[in-house]
């Protein structure tokens, strides 16, 4: 943001402050010619604009003499770039922006000599050495000279480089033709559909088809094709496959549907587009780059567009980003003044613009115009993109730049990565042994097949089966059989059992998961007790592929600031000029209901008032109400000016008769103001700014103005430098009405006490004690903040602007070079003092945080807050106790980190993990949460190695800062750092940047095989979301950029603690014995067959008709799996609530797991054997035919598999009953309706068979046999080894049975 005059105009007086300012305080002016130490290293010196130290940097190694004024020496200590590439990619990989002077090289330059080396570097290029023992007063007129020529040849060189530059994207305003015929850029029809009608099947088919098993059953179907393996009818074989794929294919082609009406509707919506010079209405998808459109109030914008002008004057438009970013709040938009000035000229306007190509980055702008022969640059708050909604505004004018499929909400509408559950992974594993066992039982039929063969061969002329002549009276006389040999006989019949055997892999376990993971979804979705009011929102389930994985979680990685807290900030403490203000043991603390009145000020004549509370301090309001005069009160009044102005806050007034627009305005009623911000903490502070009589009421492009007690300011905006994680502070420069020039300046304490001055030792002093209030802040749990200001000097003011318009004006490295220009007058601060706002936490946080680590899970905090902030936090919800050790690593070097490390290991006891990774179990006994027999757990690995007795009785806590992540993290101490950190019960990171936090994430998922949660609200824990094996959004007061990245999005952070104890621990379960149940149902079916070619002679005949092979999975089985698989619960929610414990059969895989699988397949071989041998026995002398038989086995199989899912389902209700009991029947129907078809060769056998005593007991018999040893296993187990959620759910239904018979009596006795 800038002023839209001229920054360097020939009619513009000189801006040095004003004499009498300075005569009342000792907050004297600060000369530019120092910077920081922390802004160094060769490569950006060559970037530096404005000083061409590259230049100097020459001149000085050529042995010149250093550079002397009469005001100071240039001193260049050192030039040498002493970073390897390896040592800055340590910087920039995982998000370090610590500054590091240990490892850089640094330069100072004294006195007022920043101008003086900048003048005479330019100097250099054009003339011969020269001295300058010249005074300032004479050489000024021709130093200003200069500079003009400086920045006039830099405008025309950066031209030059941007007409010849290929990265440039060239834009005519209002000239759409000349645009797009030089650059063919794209339409701005957009499409987001995957389809087309020509291409739909085969694009279908070949997503499909990604899936292994897929590829396997169209195999299967294909050799089913040929004449030799035709086990099955060709129709027949096709089913299945052709079932899943056409359900597959509805689904997509309707969902692509839907987006290809969404993109019609979208694509034909209109707007006004400036044509023939009027303003006329045109079809989005028309619109084209380098057209004006006006867009009105409330409307929706078509496509990326630099902002010409709005019904502002000023130019101020108000967007909502809601369908970009997700952020409800408004953000403000400029038009630059250049352009809004040009009231009547929009018809026919004609300039050019320079930008950057098409890019995701909807944060950052980087563009020229030129207008007129005069170029000014663009910037993020000159650009409104699509999606974005006008509002609080009439209407704006724009010139489009990015249409269509380049506009960055398109280019960033790719979607989340996707997550495989890791059930699935194991489930393919399993399969894997399915098909070793598929392949075997087709060698012995094949082996079997040879050897019969070798010994029948003299007999297969005569053989029915094999003779190789039909008889001479046959239908076919003399016509000879396709007997190919008998290898190849032994080939076709391997491949005929593949086909026989097709099932065992389970393709119906596919569509069968993904249906009972949309139900599990519908009922977390509709859990109220997931809902939240305050946001009004619901739980959302965004991604349905791992529903599972909730069940099984071991560490948690959590934001702090919005996650655990509420993200709703208030100014509570203030230290200003080394003075601790608003304590809560102040007595004169005060809640003013009326701030704009405070009872200290009689002269107030303020018409605003905030349209909240907020408390203030008695005391500090005396001292900004008495006569500015003295240092404390100008730095108070400062402190607060700073509060107000520096921030990018937009002032809504809500009550016109209260506008402050004409400072000589007044009015006798009282206005109401509200701010609207992208930061919470912005917000606070503006409005504590208010509270205590400085309230910003109006902000332009060029001007703010603030009521300071009922005397309006207006404050011109010369430049605004945006916090950036790099320099972690904001700063604004700042022309007030007396002629006087500030720089105000708030930040991180981290960076900001390396850039005060230091030449008097009662700054000293006060920095000393704001030092120790913002210790105590902090140790508070409040969130902190240092402000300081300083003067510029005409000379000082006139260098920035030269730099900031380069900066500003560049397309390459604008950032960069910006973060250059701003340290030039980011230095030499006076410390005005610090600020505390306090974000409470969330309601139900400790306790949701002690029922997961009851559960055993870890808990983590990934903040970027100072260390004793994040200490704070941790005790108050309960994270952090009093018993715990606390191991602190903030190192400044790699060394440091790796002594710390070592130290720490050494005095704990801490063992290095073993090679086949740490297992989190061992540490189960450790924080006694499980209390399971060692001989349920999963792993048998040896009890934790973490301390050895005597060393430390406490648990403990890690607490490590982002700086020392830079090192660990890129270095080899990731292994101490993960074998300290998964000893410590807690561990909180402090000051990380976001690519940090996702390396935490990948230290542990990478060397263990415990499942991740992240969850957190912002943009920042967008990395460490996508990271984790599941993603949680907040939707809190960050926008929602955490929710539409995530798997899972919920209102607040308590609701972690029911999705993970209740409905991860459902889902798990089901889904687990779903899996192993349909490798039961289909395996046993095989057997089955198996056993039955093995007893034909290996002819891989079937007796089961081919619709009932097709119908087994698809309508027999098929509906009781989805019920249970929904709707099952072993435990109710409050048992799995009240005993968080018995979430540690999830990460222990009770529920599925290696030893449970051969334990199936066990079962499924001998219900197999008793399904085919007792009817084979009863029915051995009977003249029963092949076709009854197959319908015996398979009403048996249908019957036997329904009552083993109902001997394992936990919770009985109207809808299973349906499902298994409706499936028996349906099964029976289907039967019936295939035997009454006279084609079919098993015509009329089930009639024939229900008439016999001996059908009914023999299926009687076969269930019993079948089932006697599943039943007396799990009666066995439950006895005698009963697990945790065994002895829940009997202390559960005791309970209910004693309630039942206790409120039966009481009704009785009535």
């Amino acid at each position: 943001m800038t002023s839209g005059k001229p920054l360097l105009s020939s009619a513009e007086p000189s801006s040095a402050p004003s004499p009498n300012h300075h005569n009342n305080s000792s907050l004297g002016i600060c000369s530019l010619g120092c910077l920081p130490q922390n802004v160094s290293g060769s490569g950006d010196l060559d970037e530096l604009p404005g000083t061409n130290l590259r230049d100097l940097k020459e001149e000085v190694e050529k042995g010149n003499q250093p550079l002397e004024d009469t005001n100071g020496t240039v001193e260049l200590q050192s030039f040498s770039s002493k970073n390897t590439s390896r040592e800055r990619k340590r910087f920039v990989s995982w998000g370090g922006t610590e500054d590091q002077p240990h490892e850089q090289t640094t330069f100072e330059i004294s006195s007022d000599s920043s101008r003086v080396a900048s003048s005479r570097a330019a100097s250099t290029r054009t003339s011969s050495q020269r001295h300058f023992d010249e005074s300032r007063s004479s050489s000024r007129g021709q130093d200003k000279l200069n500079k003009s020529q400086r920045l006039l040849q830099k405008s025309m060189q950066l031209d030059n480089d941007l007409l010849h530059g290929s990265n440039a994207r060239l834009i005519h305003v209002n000239d759409p033709r000349k645009t797009n015929d030089q650059f063919e850029f794209t339409g701005n029809e957009i499409r987001t559909s995957r389809y087309t009608i020509i291409n739909f099947l085969p694009k279908n088919l070949f997503i499909q088809f990604h899936r292994v098993a897929y590829l396997y059953f169209l195999a299967i179907a294909a050799l089913n094709q040929l004449p030799p393996l035709a086990v099955f009818g060709r129709t027949v074989s096709l089913f299945p496959l052709l079932f899943v794929l056409s359900v597959t294919a509805i689904k997509d082609g309707y969902e692509d549907w839907r987006r290809h009406r969404s993109d019609r509707n979208e694509n034909n919506r209109e707007a006004l587009v400036l044509q023939f010079g009027k303003f006329q209405l045109k079809r989005w998808k028309n619109i084209r780059v380098g057209e004006v459109v006006k867009i009105l109030a409330d409307e929706t914008i078509p496509c990326d567009m630099v902002l010409l002008r709005t019904s502002d004057p000023s130019g101020i438009a108000y967007i909502q980003t809601m369908n970009l970013d997700g952020e409800s709040n408004l953000k403000t938009r400029y038009a630059r003044q250049e352009t809004t000035s040009l009231a009547n000229e929009v018809e026919t306007l004609l300039g050019v613009i320079r930008c950057e190509q098409p890019n995701r980055n909807i944060y950052e702008f980087t563009a020229n115009m030129e207008l007129n022969g005069h170029k000014f640059p663009l910037s993020q708050s000159n650009i409104i993109l699509r999606g974005c909604q006008l509002k609080n505004t009439e209407w704006a004018l724009g010139v489009a730049v990015y249409a269509g499929q380049e506009t960055k909400a398109m280019l960033n509408s790719a979607a989340s990565p996707s997550k495989r559950s890791r059930l699935e992974t194991y489930m393919n594993r399993e399969t894997l042994w399915l098909s070793v066992f598929l392949f075997v039982m087709c060698l012995v039929v094949a082996i079997g097949m040879c050897l019969w063969l070798k010994e029948h061969e003299k007999q297969l002329d005569t053989l029915p089966y094999y003779r190789k002549i039909y008889s001479e009276k046959g239908t076919h006389p003399g016509k000879p059989y396709r007997f190919y040999g008998i290898p190849m006989e032994t080939f076709f019949s391997f491949l005929s059992s593949v086909i026989v055997f097709q099932i065992m892999i389970p393709i119906s376990l596919y569509i069968t998961m993904e249906l009972v993971r949309l139900g599990q979804s519908y009922f977390m979705i509709g859990d109220r007790h997931m809902y939240d009011d305050n946001s009004n929102s619901r739980f959302q389930c965004r991604s349905l592929n791992i529903n599972e994985d909730l069940g099984q979680i071991r560490y948690i990685f959590s934001d702090k600031t919005g996650t655990l807290t509420e993200n709703k900030m208030e100014f509570k403490r203030a230290s200003v000029w080394g003075k601790n203000y608003g304590s809560l043991s102040a007595a004169g603390a005060s809640s003013n209901t009326d701030f704009g009145e405070p009872t200290a000020a009689p002269s107030s004549g303020r018409k605003l008032r905030l349209n909240s509370e907020i408390p203030t301090d008695s005391e500090l309001m005396e001292l900004l109400h008495i006569e500015l005069a003295g240092e404390e009160r100008i730095a108070a009044h400062e402190f607060f000016m700073t509060l107000a102005a520096c921030n990018t806050v937009i002032p809504i007034v809500t009550h016109s008769s209260s506008s402050c627009a004409a400072l000589d305005e007044v009015h006798d009623t009282v206005g109401t103001i509200e701010y609207q911000g992208e930061s919470p903490d912005e917000q606070a502070l503006v409005a504590a700014a208010s509270a205590y009589g400085y309230t910003l009421c109006e902000r332009t492009s060029g001007h703010i103005v603030i009521d300071v007690n009922g005397e309006k300011l207006r404050l011109d905006v010369l430049g605004l430098h945006e916090f950036d994680s790099v320099r972690k502070r904001m700063s604004v420069v700042i022309r007030f009405p007396s002629g006087a020039v500030k720089v105000l300046v708030k930040g991180a304490d981290t960076t900001m006490f390396s850039i005060l001055r230091k030449d008097h030792k009662s700054h000293d002093d006060i920095q000393n004690a704001t030092l120790n209030h913002l210790n105590e802040y902090s140790s508070e749990g409040l969130r902190t903040l240092v402000v300081a200001a300083r003067d510029l000097t005409g000379e000082e003011l006139e260098e920035w602007q030269i730099m900031y318009e380069n900066a500003s004006t560049s397309l390459t490295d604008r950032s960069a070079k910006l973060r250059q220009t701003a340290s030039l007058i980011e230095c030499n601060l006076t410390l005005l003092g610090a600020s505390a706002i306090e974000d409470k936490l969330q309601e139900g946080v400790p306790e949701a945080i002690e029922s997961l680590r009851q559960a055993g899970m870890k808990v983590w905090v990934l903040t970027g807050d100072k260390q004793e902030t994040a200490i704070s936090i941790g005790m108050s919800c309960k994270l952090l106790t009093s018993d715990m050790q606390r191991i602190i690593i903030n190192g400044t070097s790699e060394n440091e980190c790796k002594r710390l490390l070592f130290d720490a290991k050494v005095k704990f006891r801490v063992n290095p993990a073993s090679c086949n990774q740490i297992s989190t179990c061992q540490s189960d006994a450790e924080n006694g949460y499980h209390g399971v027999p060692a001989s349920m757990k999963s792993s048998n690995l040896p009890e934790p190695h973490a301390r050895e007795e005597g060393v430390s009785d406490g648990p403990l806590a890690l607490i490590i800062d982002g700086n020392s992540l830079v090192y660990i993290l890129e270095k080899d101490l990731e292994t101490d750092l993960f074998d300290l950190a998964t000893s410590c019960r807690v561990v909180i990171c402090c000051r990380v940047a976001p690519l940090q936090k996702a390396g935490i994430v990948d230290l542990i998922k990478s060397r263990t095989d415990d499942m991740t949660l992240a969850i957190g609200d912002g943009a920042n824990d967008v990395s460490m979301i996508q990271m984790a094996d599941v993603g949680v959004g907040i939707c809190g007061q960050e926008g929602r950029q955490a929710v539409m990245a995530s798997d899972f999005a919920m209102g607040q952070f308590r609701f972690l603690k029911r999705l993970l104890l209740v409905h991860g621990h459902w889902n798990y379960q089901r889904v687990g014995y779903l899996v192993l149940y349909n490798f039961y149902r289909n395996a046993v079916f095989v057997f089955m067959l198996f056993w039955y070619i093995l007893y034909a002679a290996f002819s891989t005949t079937s007796a089961l008709t081919d619709w009932s092979s097709v119908f087994y999975s698809l309508i027999y089985t098929s509906i009781p799996t989805l019920v249970v698989g929904i709707l099952d619960k072993d435990l109710s929610y409050k048992t799995l609530l009240k005993y968080p414990k018995l979430y540690a059969a999830g990460y222990r895989h009770e529920s599925y797991n290696m030893k449970l699988f051969w334990i199936t397949m066990l079962d499924t071989v001998w219900q197999s054997l008793v399904l085919f041998y007792v009817p084979v026995y009863i029915y051995d002398q009977s003249d029963i035919d092949i076709w009854s038989m197959g319908s015996l086995w398979t009403i048996a199989v249908a019957i036997l598999v329904n009552m083993h899912l109902a001997m394992d389902v936990q919770r009985w209700l109207i809808f299973t009953h349906m499902a298994i009991w409706g499936s028996i029947i349906i099964t029976y129907g289907c039967l019936v309706v295939l035997d009454l078809i006279p084609v079919f060769p098993n015509y009329n056998t089930i009639f024939q068979l229900a008439k016999s005593p001996t059908y009914w007991l023999s299926i009687l018999l076969i269930i019993v046999l079948a089932l006697l040893p599943r039943f007396i296993v799990k009666v066995i187990n439950q006895s005698f080894r009963p697990s945790d959620i065994q002895i829940a759910r009997e202390a559960e239904i005791t309970k209910k049975s004693h309630s039942y018979f206790m409120s039966k009596t009481d009704h009785d006795t009535s």
